[in-house]
């Protein structure tokens, strides 16, 4: 894959303690860098911006993203956050929630990388249900693409380029690009 930007480059991401779990520090880093590259993209001009009444701000979308992150990861994983009332920035700018997302990742990649298998597999209670840990971080995972497809849509409604973030866009694309656009790709083996 081809990024303009990576915010946690593959030198910073740690090794796990048990080499079974390093995917899942790859792949939180992977998908963090996705977040703040579709971040990157928007304006401070924008952080009012909603596409409809109901729908959620820039700013708002930004704001669950850094809470409920601290939430997902503090309260059912049982990670160490800080207080949720230190996790967003004291002037919210989308550069500054972009660091303050990435100063946060690279804190819970270090925690991470020192669990094992049983601290993994352990269930937790997840809201009215338990789930094992490893369960609740793919979740979370599911839950910050769901948010950061929303600012893609937005984005393309401003008009702005859609940055790549599982491959090319109709804005990206590189030599080597092969997207699944037709039956004869999808039969590719």
């Amino acid at each position: 894959m081809n990024y303009a930007y990576t915010a946690i480059p593959d030198a910073e991401i740690p090794q796990a303690a048990d080499a079974h779990f390093q995917y899942l520090l790859m792949s939180y880093a992977s998908e963090s860098n996705k977040v703040v590259s579709t971040w990157r993209v928007l304006q401070d001009a924008d952080l009012n911006y909603r596409p409809h009444p109901r729908s959620s701000s820039v700013e708002q979308i930004l704001k669950h993203q850094l809470l409920s992150e601290r939430r997902f990861f503090g309260e059912f994983l049982g990670t160490p956050e800080p207080e949720p009332g230190l996790v967003l920035p004291a002037a919210l700018t989308l550069e500054t929630a972009s660091a303050r997302f990435v100063e946060l990742a690279k804190e819970r990649l270090q925690f991470f990388a020192h669990q094992d298998q049983s601290w993994w597999f352990t269930v937790r209670p997840f809201f009215d249900v338990e789930r094992q840990r490893i369960w609740i971080f793919w979740r979370r995972v599911l839950h910050t693409a769901h948010h950061r497809t929303q600012l893609t849509v937005y984005l393309r409604l401003l008009g702005r380029e859609v940055p790549s973030t599982y491959g090319p866009t109709a804005d990206v694309t590189w030599e080597g690009a092969d997207p699944t656009n037709s039956v004869a790709a999808a039969g590719r083996r």
